[in-house]
């Protein structure tokens, strides 16, 4: 699967734009502050439907227009003509996201249909950031290979909601009823444990990829380590929400379930956390190996190559290291790539050296164009 071409209309700082891309390797090359992340955005909404680095979708229209339209035509091996995404916000209205020009009335059927990984700055958030982000990272590789996943995420957000403002009004009006509150317990469970059990499942397949591709990129042998942190790995779920029920009476939301999970990342031979003791490199490393092991497991679980975006990923790389990443994503390992890029001659002067089919856009302001 690749994208043939892409069609924006007042996406953030574009006005029309028609692209056409490399089935390999596509370079995005210019200054800061041109468009490059905004091209790279605009890719992620076809299989998202949202933005990668704003969730307001009227503040991606470009400014003073009336509405914004992303449109991307993908072929696949096994389909004879391209398909067709569409992302449409119109300033005030409810997004539309259609596949082949019908709408979808659930746009969560859409998650999945289109595989991608991105790797940009922001995840360094993934390691210096809360427990959010990454139940979120975490969420997002499985939500792509199992469709119910997701569906079961988000009905246990519902519960969870459902169960935080009963124990708001707990608090306002001063009184306490057992029996509603543990009806509310009982969808947490019934919803809750599927979820946990497939995180777990997850990483147990999920770290060894990690450990491969950390070993690749740094080319040392140094112990890391991911470990799963769960409240329910020594106790019933059950009996934590109703053991909770006087301290969450008290906060007036709900203190334990899977919604607290987290990923704690470690290295080194005494497996600190590399929050607080790995260097920046370390930490790019950590982050590469993640987004790497994810794209590698979501194509073998669907056995469809995601595509991969690359935004800036070269800073503190040095040109071996850029040369290694470069190779690594070109291989037969990999399908189509986007990265973007400061240095033109950089970019240039590693693809030289090299065999790997791609094509270099010169990115300015809202205009892409395609060199030669």
């Amino acid at each position: 699967m690749y994208l043939k071409d892409i069609k924006l209309s007042n996406f953030k700082s574009y006005g029309e734009v028609e692209i056409s891309f490399s089935h390999n390797i596509n370079c995005l090359v210019g200054n800061n502050g041109v468009g490059k992340t905004n091209l790279l955005d605009a890719i992620y909404y076809l299989s998202f439907t949202k933005s990668y680095f704003n969730s307001l979708d009227n503040q991606n229209i470009k400014y003073n227009e009336p509405f914004f339209a992303v449109h991307g035509n993908y072929v696949f091996l096994d389909v004879d003509t391209p398909q067709q995404v569409s992302c449409i916000q119109k300033r005030g209205q409810s997004k539309q996201v259609k596949y082949n020009k019908k709408l979808y009335s659930k746009i969560s059927d859409h998650i999945g249909k289109i595989p991608l990984v991105m790797i940009s700055p922001y995840d360094q958030d993934l390691i210096q950031g809360g427990s959010e982000v990454r139940r979120k990272f975490l969420d997002g590789v499985i939500s792509q290979t199992d469709n119910l996943y997701l569906e079961e995420l988000l009905q246990y957000q519902k519960a969870l909601e459902q169960r935080n403002k009963l124990l708001k009004k707990f608090y306002e009006d001063r009184y306490f009823d057992e029996a509603m509150l543990q009806l509310w317990d009982e969808q947490l469970v019934r919803l809750g444990m599927p979820i946990y059990e497939k995180r777990t499942l997850f990483l147990e397949k999920f770290i060894p990829i990690f450990n491969k591709y950390y070993t690749m990129i740094s080319a040392v042998e140094e112990p890391v380590s991911i470990d799963y942190e769960s409240q329910l790995h020594n106790e019933i779920f059950i009996d934590l929400l109703r053991n909770s029920w006087t301290k969450d009476a008290y906060t007036q939301y709900t203190t334990v379930g899977v919604h607290k999970d987290d990923l704690i990342f470690k290295l080194g031979e005494e497996l600190f956390p590399i929050k607080k003791f790995g260097s920046q490199g370390q930490q790019k490393t950590f982050v590469l190996a993640l987004k790497l092991a994810q794209f590698e497991y979501i194509a073998a679980s669907r056995n469809l190559k995601p595509i991969l975006l690359l935004d800036d990923v070269f800073d503190k790389l040095d040109i071996l290291r850029v040369k290694q990443l470069i190779n690594l994503v070109g291989s037969d390992r990999f399908g189509q790539v986007f990265l973007t890029d400061t240095q033109q001659g950089r970019v240039e002067a590693i693809f030289e050296e090299s065999l790997i089919e791609h094509k270099i856009f010169s990115v300015e302001r809202g205009e892409v164009i395609v060199q030669e």
